[in-house]
């Protein structure tokens, strides 16, 4: 069947944070061998692989189920993340000789590391009684009804891979850039190269970035995107708007909220709030006036230190000569395997997704959207990326919903810090802090202060946003009443 992609006016993509496929998604054809409605083949879990622990013991994958402890926030803890704590998980060692071949044995070492490093360090995040291996516990269909019903009903990507072996920021810089400009970790000062928001705006095509209940941090990040119309940003509630009133974008960009009582899955925060998220987000589109037309992606941008028994490739196009800041990292290797769902009224049922050649991560999306519009490449690993357009196979949209009558499931629980701030709360501070808001010695000088709670990170970024947005609006009327009188006004 023909390739659809031309039919698509609105493509929107959610990305969560830090969960493996395994974790997520790893059992939802397991009741039937690991193959979709479809027939089509499916990677998931045979319930037999397993992890050693220090001893060497064989720790096997498990079903989260209701009687599991805590079971909407497995893993109970953080697992290690980035680029050294990756290399463990995946080849036992932070510093693999070169040609080595990964075998994904060092999670259950690697998160009785960090569940180490929280006690030394006093942190207040994990949840009493977790143990090394708790990071093979498997989340079951049962457990993620909302997001195996979309799975099913739609189409689950079981090769969609992080785009590089680390944590979220250049995971992120990935998804919206093609690069991380060299960078492997959270703490990046400032990306300077263009992103896919500036080449949509070359042609003429509007984008939206939303933030779910304050200023998007993605709207930091690049020069297109800190320097861009107001109109471009806003809040889940003006995504929400847009929808309704059939005006959405070319493409948007959602954010969930990152704080540890937020909705973005990430480890070892509410997964069932994310549930709700995803139930939120569909219907918003699928009740709007575009849904025959629209794309809805939902991603993750890393594993977050989650078992995954897929070995990553090592065939990813190097983006640029920009070499890593660890161990000259090259770029050829990809990251893990990350949750991926392909929703539009124009993918059949049961659908699991590979690319007919080479290798799905987050650069493609750029892919599509340039091969949808007649964008530009970014860099060359999205020029190299598959697109995603041949999911869509349906010259006329389904009218059924594979998410009617199921209901949301609810934890009863809360996270044991839910007031401490997340480590992206202050990656997003940190961003904040160096907007130019000229301070009252007439400097750009400024350091955020101490913050206690995530309420009060919201604040900040809420209050030091606003005084950017002034001083940016002051800037561009002084520049206005500068500029040459028009002919109009000379006469």
């Amino acid at each position: 069947m023909a390739n659809q992609l031309q039919s698509i006016k609105h493509i929107v993509q959610l990305m969560l944070e830090n969960r493996s496929f395994d974790q997520m998604l790893g059992f939802l054809y397991a009741d039937s061998q690991n193959l979709s409605p479809r027939g089509h083949d499916f990677d998931g879990l045979t319930g037999n692989e397993s992890n050693p622990d220090n001893a060497g013991r064989p720790v096997k994958v498990f079903p989260i189920t209701p009687d599991t402890p805590h079971a909407y926030f497995m893993p109970g803890a953080d697992p290690g993340e980035g680029f050294l704590n990756t290399n463990i998980q995946l080849f036992s060692s932070e510093n693999p000789p070169p040609g080595a071949v990964a075998t994904n044995q060092g999670f259950v070492i690697n998160f009785g590391n960090a569940i180490a490093y929280d006690q030394a360090k006093g942190y207040k995040d994990s949840i009493p009684g977790t143990r090394a291996d708790d990071i093979m516990g498997m989340y079951t269909p049962q457990m993620l009804p909302v997001m195996s019903a979309l799975a099913r009903g739609y189409a689950v990507c079981d090769r969609w891979f992080a785009s590089v072996p680390t944590q979220t920021i250049p995971n992120r810089a990935f998804a919206s850039a093609g690069t991380s400009q060299g960078h492997l970790d959270n703490h990046v000062k400032v990306f300077t190269c263009p992103s896919i928001f500036g080449r949509l705006e070359s042609k003429g095509l509007d984008w939206s970035i939303f933030g779910y209940n304050r200023e998007p941090l993605t709207r930091s990040d690049f020069p297109d995107t800190l320097h861009a119309d107001e109109s471009h940003f806003g809040h889940f509630r003006d995504f929400q708007a847009r929808a309704a009133a059939g005006t959405l974008a070319a493409y948007t960009f959602l954010e969930p909220a990152f704080s540890a009582a937020g909705n973005s899955q990430h480890p070892n925060y509410d997964v069932a709030l994310g549930e709700q998220l995803l139930r939120d987000v569909y219907y918003t589109l699928r009740n709007g006036p575009g849904w025959n037309d629209t794309l809805l992606l939902i991603t993750y941008d890393e594993h977050g230190g989650n078992f995954d028994h897929v070995v990553p490739p090592q065939s990813a196009t190097p983006p640029d000569e920009l070499a890593g800041e660890f161990d000259n990292f090259d770029f050829r290797r990809f990251g893990v395997r990350i949750p991926a769902l392909l929703i539009s009224p124009r993918i059949e049922a049961g659908t699991v997704y590979r690319a007919p050649s080479g290798e799905i991560d987050h650069t493609s999306v750029l892919k599509t959207l340039q091969q949808r519009w007649g964008l530009e490449a970014l860099t060359a690993r999205d020029r190299a990326a598959p697109g995603l357009g041949d999911v869509l196979t349906l010259a006329t949209p389904r009218v059924d919903d594979p998410l009617a009558g199921i209901a949301v499931p609810r934890s009863g629980d809360a996270h044991p810090n839910l007031q401490q701030p997340s480590a992206l709360d202050l990656v997003h501070a940190g961003r904040v802090a160096r907007l130019p808001v000229s301070n009252e010695q007439g400097t750009f000088d400024h350091e955020p202060p101490p913050f206690d709670s995530s309420a009060q990170v919201s604040e900040y970024i809420k209050a030091r946003t606003a005084a950017w947005k002034q001083h940016r609006s002051h800037r561009q009327s002084m520049t206005l009443a500068a500029s040459p009188a028009t002919t109009a006004d000379s006469k």
